[in-house]
Parts: structure tokens; sequence; C-alpha cells
């Protein structure tokens, strides 16, 4: 059974950071590529990042290049989220998910495979 547990979320000013980290369990994680999305109040699912099973494929919205980083630790099995230079449109609770691409990360969201998801709230 995949589980995936998010962590890392608060309260930040504009212009300061965060790491989210995701904690996987169940499946070879390994072999999965990975993607942080995110939903803010009142608006759709959005693809983030991705990044590839080894790690040294990564993707990102235009939204957040540049200033988001995605990586892996595959022998801890885990995810992170290194987020620079926070603006408030990025508040948003923050999910991990199965996947690489935002389509097929979008897909294995909506088939469930998500945690309880990190809440970001960026204010001043």
């Amino acid at each position: 059974q995949v589980q995936l547990v998010e962590s890392g979320g608060g309260l930040v000013q504009p212009g300061g950071s965060l790491r989210l980290s995701c904690e996987t369990s169940g499946f070879y994680f390994a072999s999965w590529p990975m993607s942080w999305v995110r939903q803010a109040p009142g608006k759709g699912l959005e693809w983030v990042s991705g990044v590839g099973s080894s790690g040294r494929s990564t993707d990102y919205a235009e939204s957040v290049k540049g200033r988001f980083t995605i990586s892996r630790d595959n022998a801890k099995k885990m995810v992170y989220l290194q987020m620079n230079n926070l603006k408030p449109e990025d508040t948003a609770v923050y999910y991990c998910t199965q996947g690489y691409a935002e389509e097929r990360a979008l897909q294995m969201f909506g088939n469930g495979v998500r945690g309880q998801g990190t809440q970001v709230t960026v204010s001043s």
C-alpha cells in the first residue's frame, strides 16, 4: 500500500524559505519518478515540480522555476522541495505524488496517490 507523508509547511513571510519533505513507503521508491503538486484556496490543482527516479532529471512549473528545487534520497525513500523567495501566491496545500510529468502526476493524485498534504502560507 502506497503511503506518503508530507511535512515541513508553515507560515513564512514573503521572500522567506521552507523545505518540504515527503516520506514514502509501500512501493519500490527508487523505480518511481515523483512530483509535488499544490492546491491553493479556491483554485484547481497545480503541478509544481517533478524528479526522475534517479534524481538526475527535474522539471518545474514556470511559476516556480528558479525559486524551487526538487530532490530525492532513494536510500531514505524521501522527496524534498526547497522553496526560496516565497511569494503570497505560493500559499497552498502541497502534496507529493508519483509521476514525473504534469499529466501523469495529476492523474496519480486523482487516483488517490497522495498524503494528507502540508500547508504553506506566505504572508506578512
